[in-house]
């Protein structure tokens, strides 16, 4: 045989663009993925197995919390302009977010299932379609403007609080209000002021949030008030990064009028 007919029969080698374009398809498939997991979340509450249920939403928030570096890094929309790797993520990020942890509060009675407590649910669910529909839902300074559907959880920790329906019901009414409210709130990848302090309790945060969610239905108290100091923590650094910034625009509109 000849060296070149010998040659001829190894396979070729991928071209290098092709090569980042097949990775690029695959971020969008790592991204829908999270879409299964919206719906074995929602299956796993109907079967009234919620531990297995936020797992699943679990596993989903860490897809949408590392889809987006990795889209950027590959340059998924130049290479892939035919797709709408955004339009892809709100889709996903409405189940996860706000269809699944919903149902599940109906579900295990975190939302009453009365005429009422539907009511409750369905204006959750309108509230969130504004929200991620609405055109400036990212600020841009980075920030999440309005309460960032974080309706997950949201079922999370009233789950494992059992404060009771009242309470239940006066948090999701506040919370689905801030979603129409011009309170912007920290989008943890990007915001840049004190996002080193930030990323670093969120990742503490989210190996307690795991551990807590394994230990389901039996709650660990300290890991949970270790895991609602963060929300707290979120909130007030959010509100005051805002006061900060409309202090120093005032400072500065009396500048330009003095």
């Amino acid at each position: 045989m000849s060296s070149s007919g010998a040659a001829g029969s190894l396979p070729r080698p991928i071209p290098r663009q092709k090569f980042l374009t097949a990775c690029a398809w695959g971020v969008h498939l790592y991204t829908a993925l999270g879409a299964a997991l919206g719906l074995l979340a929602i299956y796993f509450a109907s079967q009234r197995d919620f531990r297995a249920s936020f797992l699943a939403m679990g596993a989903a928030t860490i897809i949408d919390s590392s889809d987006g570096p990795l889209a950027r890094w590959l340059m998924v929309k130049t290479r892939v302009p035919t797709f709408d790797g955004a339009l892809l993520d709100n889709i996903v990020d409405y189940l996860t977010y706000t269809v699944a942890p919903v149902f599940l509060m109906l579900e295990a009675g975190i939302i009453p299932g009365s005429r009422w407590g539907l009511g409750l649910a369905c204006l959750v669910m309108l509230a969130s379609v504004y929200g991620f529909c609405r055109t400036q839902a990212k600020t841009e300074d980075n920030y999440f403007l309005g309460f960032p559907n974080y309706w997950n959880l949201v079922a999370f920790y009233l789950f494992c609080l059992g404060a009771g329906t009242a309470f239940n019901v006066a948090v999701l009414l506040l919370l689905a209000v801030m979603v129409f409210m011009p309170l912007k709130f920290i989008y943890p990848n990007r915001t840049v002021p004190l996002r080193p302090v930030t990323l670093t309790l969120g990742i503490i945060w989210a190996f307690v949030t795991v551990a807590a969610v394994l230990m389901l239905p039996a709650v660990n108290p300290i890991m949970l008030w270790a895991g609602l100091s963060f929300i707290a923590y979120y909130l007030i650094a959010s509100f005051a990064l805002q006061a900060r910034a409309a202090l120093k625009s005032n400072r500065s509109r009396v500048d330009l009028n003095g």
